[in-house]
């Protein structure tokens, strides 16, 4: 089976960190990805820079990304002044955020959930034909409300889905998710929003993102986010660590006889020299062991 692996180093590997990379920097890290083998990359987000300012610049990395056939740049917004950023930008595909409770929601973007699912509609009404995805944060728990209810992420899937959205991301944005979890928001998730291509965004806070992974495969997931490196979190959650490296989640998927298109060394090598742009080692593993077997 093929797993899609859309690279989102560019954007959550890279809006927690200390250092701030030169867009020629994020640039050069997109085309390595692309070279890579990537298909899909989360490039961008199209936020207010003073909350994010490792974003800032997003309108000149998409204007210096190699437009290689066959390779979709995603851009994530927050709402409509996000939206026109991002189609003004060109990007291939819009990834618009939804948090599953409210006040980690009223923290990340200033609204409710609620609210923001008001900007949800008004950005699909006006997304132009450019695909539209809806990311549901916190859907396996928030760091300030708990446990997320799991018919509260059903029902903004349902939201999502009769909005016409090509496909709908759960995230663990603070890395609590288990196994089980995966599964049951699976069911719920395909039962509320039929139809819709789901994938899953994983952190790996608590050590459990990969073992995460690995269920949403076996559920017949096709679509996971990773980062190169394992560098990541989200600026506005405490004690938030990176996405589940790319290069790791590889080793694990082609060891299973999943085929990704992707290269495992070449992704590796960018996750090395990623580390070096940002002052520390990466925090992905297979950099530092190496492929087995190793030939």
């Amino acid at each position: 089976m093929h797993t899609t692996i859309i690279e989102v180093g560019p954007r959550d590997g890279l809006q927690n960190e200390d250092t701030i990379l030169s867009a020629d920097d994020k640039i050069e890290f997109i085309r390595r990805s692309v070279e890579a083998g990537t298909t899909r990359v989360e490039a961008v987000s199209f936020v207010n820079p003073k909350r994010v300012p490792q974003m800032a610049d997003a309108e000149e990395v998409m204007a210096g990304v190699p437009r290689t056939p066959g390779v979709s740049y995603i851009g994530l917004v927050l709402n409509r002044r996000g939206l026109d950023r991002a189609l003004a930008a060109a990007v291939d595909e819009v990834n618009v955020v939804v948090v599953a409770t409210d006040t980690f929601c009223v923290r990340n973007q200033g609204c409710t959930t609620d609210e923001a699912l008001d900007a949800w509609d008004a950005i699909a009404k006006d997304a132009s034909g450019v695909p539209l995805s809806m990311t549901i944060a916190a859907a396996f728990g928030c760091p300030f409300e708990g446990e997320t209810p799991v018919a509260r992420v059903a029902e903004i899937a349902r939201r999502a889905y009769e909005a016409g959205a090509a496909e709908i991301a759960l995230a663990d944005t603070i890395g609590v998710g288990v196994p089980g979890q995966v599964r049951e928001l699976t069911r719920r998730v395909r039962e509320a929003a039929p139809g819709v291509p789901l994938r899953f965004h994983f952190h790996n806070t608590r050590n459990t993102g990969y073992a995460n992974a690995i269920a949403a495969v076996e559920e017949g997931v096709t679509v996971l986010d990773a980062s190169t490196g394992g560098f990541g979190g989200c600026p506005f959650a405490p004690a938030a660590t990176g996405n589940i490296a790319t290069e790791d989640l590889l080793y694990a998927l082609h060891r299973m006889g999943y085929t990704t298109g992707l290269s495992l060394t070449d992704v590796a090598e960018t996750g090395a020299w990623l580390g070096e742009r940002l002052g520390k080692p990466a925090p992905a593993l297979l950099g530092r062991a190496g492929p087995f077997p190793s030939s």
